[in-house]
């Protein structure tokens, strides 16, 4: 009860950047439960223990957003508002990431191999599907597509399970850690090979580049998913609160697909940076 009971969406609207230390805290939690108690299924069992310690907050939080729309008539407020709670879930997911990566480059190898396992697998087939593809308009429409999935997933998850979309962006937060990982421990390796452990400024420059590597166009998706998630929970709860009769529900129908179609274009920017800028900045 301690982990949950920690942060409540009220805090969270006013201090952000708290959720980004939460994130960590959160993520590093189930880690070490994980390869204590499940060493065997750490990959899959940390990302479950994380998703745990969150579920009450996204909860709330959907149900805090969902009775603003019976409060606020203005649309351009109430997307305001609920920016609010966009902005702490990205840093919360930031927070993952950051907790994964630190955990991927400092385990020793045999207990990187066993957290992240399942991580790497995943890694390894999205490689194997866009492996041959240059920057084209097909190319981007494989990486629009894929996200796209994703999107519908998050919302589908938030429909049907309320909080079920954090699973999806806590899994994703695991996914790129793995790959910015495995991009610095891999590089910091052969740096290190060259001219030796003296030159402390070149690993940050290599951590840097590894994050922003990944995140230049993560940071867009990952906006775009919340945002998706946010919508599909809002309509779950007010189904779970009979509210779908009349035009208070035509409202949050109204608001919700305006989110869902915020969260498309988002989508297509981050598409468009994955493929046509991100591969000429790294």
């Amino acid at each position: 009860m301690v982990l949950e009971s920690i942060i409540n969406p009220i805090k969270a609207e006013a201090h952000p950047f708290k959720m980004f230390l939460f994130g960590i805290l959160f993520a590093s939690v189930g880690i070490i439960l994980g390869l204590w108690i499940f060493k065997e299924q750490a990959s899959l069992v940390s990302v479950f223990l994380t998703v745990f310690a969150c579920i009450p907050l996204v909860y709330h939080t959907i149900r805090l957003e969902e009775k603003k729309e019976t409060e606020i008539d203005s649309e351009s407020r109430l997307l305001k508002e609920h920016g609010k709670a966009i902005s702490y879930f990205v840093a919360l997911f930031l927070g993952f990431v950051v907790a994964y990566t630190l955990w991927y480059v400092f385990l020793p190898e045999h207990l990187v191999q066993t957290l992240f396992n399942t991580q790497q697998t995943t890694i390894n087939s999205i490689n194997a599907q866009i492996s041959g593809n240059a920057i084209s308009a097909s190319f981007f429409m494989q990486i629009f597509t894929n996200n796209l999935k994703v999107l519908l997933f998050c919302i589908f998850f938030a429909f049907f399970y309320g909080a079920g979309a954090i699973f999806i962006l806590t899994w994703n937060a695991s996914v790129i850690a793995t790959a910015i990982g495995s991009f610095i421990r891999n590089n910091i390796s052969q740096y290190a090979s060259y001219i030796g452990l003296t030159k402390v400024a070149g690993y940050f420059h290599i951590v840097s580049i590894g994050f922003f590597k990944y995140m230049t166009h993560g940071v867009f998706e990952i906006i775009a998913y919340f945002v998706g998630g946010l919508a599909g929970g809002i309509i779950s709860v007010a189904i779970i609160r009979r509210d779908i009769n009349g035009q208070r529900f035509k409202r949050i129908m109204y608001d919700s697909v305006d989110l869902i179609l915020i969260a498309l274009v988002i989508l297509i920017l981050g598409a468009i940076v994955e493929v046509y800028i991100t591969p000429r900045l790294f």
